[in-house]
């Protein structure tokens, strides 16, 4: 036997395999583009609702970390309740066996015609929609090519004396099979990958049925492993979404473990009555198990919610993405008080502002990366809330508005906009931050305390321009005016200072496009207050 050559073709073939989930996922997330995210939001008004929409999104992102990763974020955002989440989760565990049974479908020998096909329409077509299409024709064929060589890698297995034992021992005790799929998954990090390694195995003729399930199940815990990697020091509503996904696969590969020669009985049962291959047959047993699992457990819901409240605890902070006082009703009643819900609309999204470039502020002193997450949820509630309120301020506008009525529209649409820039700006922030943390890039103590007081200012400076909106304080709203000078003055000043400690060989260049660009980005967010403030002086 070639060692080597097993080796060889087997991680090789796994390399291509894995390339070829990444690429069909991508393609087809392309193609349905930010529907995704809609299709969770929208269609997770009841937990049955949110099984239905993990299962399509898993099949469309081809992996169920990636759904689990997504709802998180959405449950961070407000948009989904922790409970809504445990049904997306259990969909994506029953959408992630789609995967399985596209390998079923024994088209092995046209994976490279496959591949040929995609590569052209990348490249020949200048098409994006094409590119896209391309690009998933390209990962399914790269998936049966891996496959392949996987395959033929792991054919000599069979009459390897040492790995003859292990899937006996795997047969007479089913626990460890169970963990040598999890720790296979675990270091490959993904359960299709390691479903379509044992799916070879079992069509090669190198492990027995009996010891094939207990991987399996195994598999379906190690996938659970990438969330709870993605949601470490994230938020309690993140850490929960990842120990739901542990929880449920846990408790479904134990219970099944204790009905293993019924569930066994069961997928002969399926082989014989449909005539199935070796490959479609572990895809019958990976999609029958997570669907039972699902049936079970879905009863259960609220028990598993306060069970894993009970083993994560701590109150979440949630960043609201969907407004709150735009009610359409007031817009048929009276434009006056839909215009006054518009503003309470507004003043919420001017303090996401202020929140936001508090913990920017936060990331570029600690360079802690929740600070980092915090304020890109923010960001995106910013952009939603701007969308959302500009949406209800043009329907406001059909209607007749008075002179008056007509000012503060006017109004309102520029802070809007007004406010939405800022998040651009402290997005900026963020964005220079993480070039300066990955480039190694250093500022001196003299440039950290020039930021610490631009940033200072910039952030009284914005409080009070959204307080004078929403009290329509004068004094206040000139006061903002004068804060906006004295941080003009402040960049220009510092802007200086940092030629000169460049000059002196104290700093990088690097460093100096970093320390520029964001107190040219303090400044930018110090003119939309006065903005906002100027809306207040010319009422």
């Amino acid at each position: 036997m070639d060692i080597q050559a097993l080796i060889f073709e087997f991680i090789g073939g796994l390399g291509i395999f894995l390339i070829g989930i990444k690429y069909m996922g991508d393609g087809l997330q392309k193609i349905a583009g930010d529907r995704l995210r809609e299709v969770l939001d929208k269609f997770t008004s009841n937990p049955f609702m949110g099984v239905l929409a993990g299962i399509v999104v898993t099949i469309l992102l081809q992996t169920s970390t990636g759904t689990t990763v997504l709802t998180i974020g959405l449950v961070n955002a407000g948009f989904m309740t922790f409970r809504q989440a445990i049904g997306v989760i259990m969909g994506a565990n029953i959408g992630t066996t789609v995967t399985a049974f596209i390998i079923g479908i024994d088209i092995g020998a046209y994976a490279l015609p496959i591949v040929a096909l995609g590569s052209f329409l990348i490249f020949f077509f200048k098409n994006p929609k094409v590119g896209n299409i391309g690009q998933t024709i390209f990962g399914f064929g790269a998936l049966f090519f891996g496959l392949e060589l996987m395959s033929s890698g792991m054919s000599p297995l069979r009459s390897l004396e040492a790995f003859h034992d292990l899937t006996v021992s795997m047969s007479s005790n089913p626990i460890l099979g169970v963990v040598v799929g999890t720790i296979f998954t675990l270091i490959v990090q993904s359960s299709s990958a390691t479903i379509g390694v044992l799916q070879s195995l079992y069509g090669q003729g190198a492990i027995g049925l009996n010891a094939a399930l207990p991987v399996l199940f195994g598999d379906n815990i190690g996938t659970t492993i990438t969330a709870v990697l993605a949601s470490l020091g994230a938020s309690v509503a993140a850490k929960r979404a990842a120990a739901t996904h542990v929880v449920f696969n846990v408790v479904g590969t134990t219970f099944v473990l204790l009905l293993l020669g019924v569930f066994t009985q069961l997928v002969i049962f399926w082989q014989t009555q449909f005539n199935l291959n070796e490959e479609m047959t572990i895809a019958f047993a990976h999609g029958s198990f997570n669907i039972l699992n699902t049936i079970i457990q879905f009863p259960f819901i609220g028990a598993l919610a306060w069970l894993v409240t009970k083993l994560i605890p701590g109150e979440d902070t949630l960043i609201e993405y969907k407004p709150k006082h735009l009610d359409p009703i007031f817009i048929q009643q009276s434009s006056a008080l839909a215009l006054d819900q518009a503003k309470a609309e507004v003043i919420r999204m001017g303090e996401y502002a202020h929140k936001g470039l508090e913990e920017s502020h936060l990331y570029v002193t600690t360079q802690n990366p929740k600070h980092s997450e915090m304020t890109m949820q923010i960001e995106g509630a910013i952009n939603n809330l701007d969308r959302k309120i500009t949406e209800y301020l043009v329907d406001i506008s059909a209607g007749s508005l008075s002179e008056v009525e007509s000012a503060k529209h006017t109004s309102l649409m520029d802070t809007v906009r007004d406010i939405e820039r800022i998040g651009d700006h402290f997005e900026n922030v963020i964005e220079l931050i993480d070039y300066k943390i990955s480039n190694k890039v250093i500022l001196t103590e003299g440039a950290m305390e020039d930021l610490n007081n631009m940033f200072d200012l910039t952030i009284i400076t914005v409080k009070q321009a959204v307080s004078a909106l929403e009290n329509m304080d004068r004094e206040a709203a000139l006061e903002v005016v004068q804060k906006e000078d004295q941080i003009d003055k402040m960049e220009r000043k510092f802007r200086k200072k940092h030629i000169i400690r460049m000059n002196e060989g104290l700093c990088s260049g690097s460093a100096g496009i970093v320390f520029v660009d964001i107190i040219s980005n303090l400044e930018r967010v110090g003119d939309h207050a006065v903005n906002i403030a100027e809306g207040v002086l010319d009422e």
